[in-house]
């Protein structure tokens, strides 16, 4: 009787907690482009200066930027990947207006001090005196003046390098001792230098109103990007065809895994019940783990999950096959049970393995999509060890152990088939 209530209670508790939590697990899942609709660009990298290297180190930094520039726009956690040693791939799903975060995403904003030094021609700032990596990185703050009028501070890295700037620029002719900001190719200011400045601090004076200066400090704030980008291949995918494509997936899936369930329940009976709970309680912990890592669901991910659901199967059928074959030869329930299980292990412990391997592969060597259909290959062998060998294992040990199942027939295994000991 204990055993039949601890049977009972652990499936009518699983069963429930899927029911309850189901849905929100669902509504949480969050959804590539290829399914929510978006764009992807593929960048093709540059050195800013001719002549100059691409280090990964340069290639990450660029990366980077381009995920804050992405972040600033109202974007939710952009798919930015560098690949191989000069490309950067963006995917960014849900946006409703492509062409503004296309815009912020290759936009240069580069801030630049300029003077006439050398120059032929006066306001010709023809001599670039400080660049982005001389500033510190957001480091750009807006404040307001005794007058009333808002300017923007900026942090610079060095009070030397600034000094020996100034002091160089204040020995220039009257109207030529102009120390210019620019923004882009914009200039800002340009005040007058009479005096060597020893400090890290600047400020870019002007006529601003408060949301005129942040706009500046906020622009300043994102930054150059450490390599120039060529766009070399994008695609937008629209959110009614993304929605059909996320439609029509789900059905095959869901069409699947119900035809799965009903082979099972046809050729392995009261196993393949007990393999049915298994399946439905793996899917909802691919989930739950799907959630937990925050990770992003597309096409080929659900491919994935599709597939997990097939080896998870795989794993039921092998040892149910073990233990018929047991009973067959004439063991009791409990003996091919005990025996059915301990030959399938190594097998089904091997074939994980060897999946486990390969999804690695395609992990560390795959980029973007490959990575993360490895990431739920992977997951989805660790969860199907635990729900449809230690779990089904479990639920068939409460069930033969209760007394309550006897015949061979619930097992799929006709009493003329077995062979006396």
């Amino acid at each position: 009787m204990k055993r039949i209530l601890a049977l009972v209670l652990i499936i009518v508790v699983t069963l429930g907690v899927i029911a309850v939590t189901s849905p929100s697990l669902v509504q949480q899942v969050k959804l590539g482009l290829d399914l929510k609709g978006g764009f992807e660009i593929l960048y093709e990298a540059e050195p800013l200066v001719e002549g100059g290297k691409i280090t990964q180190d340069a290639l990450r930094e660029t990366a980077r930027s381009l995920e804050q520039r992405a972040n600033s726009t109202g974007v939710a956690e952009p798919e930015i990947t560098p690949e191989g040693t000069n490309r950067i791939r963006v995917k960014i799903a849900g946006v409703t207006d492509e062409a503004v975060v296309r815009d912020i995403l290759k936009k240069p904003a580069e801030l630049t001090f300029r003077s006439m030094r050398g120059c032929e021609q006066n306001n010709d700032y023809c001599k670039v005196e400080l660049v982005g990596s001389d500033f510190k990185q957001n480091g750009a703050t807006i404040y307001q003046n005794q007058l009333g009028g808002w300017e923007i501070s900026i942090s610079l890295n060095s009070a030397s390098k600034f000094a020996e700037v100034t002091r160089e620029i204040s020995k220039l002719p009257e109207g030529r001792n102009l120390l210019a900001i620019y923004l882009d190719e914009t200039v800002l200011s340009a005040p007058r230098v009479t005096f060597e400045i020893n400090d890290t601090k600047a400020s870019i004076t002007g006529n601003y109103t408060r949301e005129e200066a942040k706009k500046v400090a906020d622009t300043i704030n994102l930054g150059a990007l450490p390599l120039k980008l060529t766009e070399k291949y994008t695609q937008s995918v629209g959110a009614t065809l993304g929605q059909l494509s996320l439609e029509q997936t789900v059905f095959a899936g869901t069409l699947g895994t119900i035809l799965v369930l009903l082979f099972m329940l046809v050729f392995y009976r009261l196993p393949g019940l007990v393999s049915s709970i298994s399946l439905i309680t793996y899917i909802w912990l691919l989930l739950l783990g799907f959630n937990l890592m925050g990770a992003t669901l597309t096409l080929p991910g659900i491919a994935a999950f599709i597939l997990g659901i097939g080896m998870a199967v795989d794993a039921n059928i092998i040892t149910f096959e073990r233990i018929k074959e047991e009973m067959r030869s004439g063991k009791s329930l409990l003996s091919s049970l005990k025996a059915g299980s301990k030959n399938s292990f190594r097998t089904i412990m091997d074939a994980n393995l060897t999946t486990i391997i390969a999804g690695a592969v395609l992990f560390f060597i795959g980029t973007g999509s490959v990575k993360g259909f490895a990431v739920i290959l992977i997951m989805s062998i660790i969860v199907s060890i635990i729900t449809n060998v230690a779990y089904s294992r479990l639920l068939l040990h409460l069930l033969i152990r209760s007394g309550l199942v006897t015949k061979p027939g619930f097992f799929g295994v006709k009493e003329s088939d077995i062979r006396a000991l």
